[in-house]
């Protein structure tokens, strides 16, 4: 879950803005991938960056020896910036923010969970409001989840729109906790 939209979001926005004046954005999203990979992949990296007893010029000269040559220097220029700001944390939060908003060239991922298949109209009537409500290009995937028991959820980037029966059901759930013990 994302800490704190507004700073994940303007970092975000300044790295990209900065990739695209020199290297080029494709380069910066793929990069992005590859340090989000190696955060997942090896957490000690993370843990070591995150280390409070790790002086920051340790842990620049860390980033040089693993990142720099292989990956593009804004990339290493924005990594040694979270850590600078005592931001690293936001990392995986900025990372998935740029995939779900650039990833395919100016649209956005948006992925459309219903417990039944859906009619291609009713898809294509979804799909319409979206585009109207977000101003956006969308790309749709549709995945069938039976756990939602009816209604749809759908996620555009860090946006969740709920309108299945298994939200509705614990909405009630919690309602009729506070009733009962208030």
């Amino acid at each position: 879950m994302i800490k704190n939209k507004v700073v994940v979001s303007r970092y975000a926005e300044a790295f990209f803005s900065f990739a695209r004046e020199n290297h080029g954005t494709d380069k910066a999203l793929e990069d992005l991938i590859v340090v989000k990979n190696m955060i997942r992949d090896n957490p000690g990296f993370k843990q070591l960056l995150d280390n409070p007893e790790i002086s920051y010029i340790e842990k620049c000269a860390i980033i040089d020896a693993v990142i720099k040559g292989s990956l593009c220097d804004e990339m290493c220029s924005f990594l040694k910036l979270l850590l600078e700001k005592k931001r690293f944390d936001i990392f995986l939060d900025v990372a998935e923010y740029l995939r779900a908003k650039y990833s395919h060239h100016g649209q956005v991922s948006v992925l459309l969970r219903t417990a039944f298949p859906l009619e291609l109209d009713l898809i294509k009537r979804i799909e319409s409001a979206l585009k109207k409500k977000f101003k956006q290009n969308l790309r749709f995937y549709i995945d069938l989840d039976g756990s939602l028991l009816g209604g749809v959820q759908i996620l555009i980037g860090n946006t969740i729109i709920d309108g299945s029966i298994k939200k509705r059901l614990n909405d009630l759930r919690d309602k009729l906790l506070i009733i009962r013990m208030g």
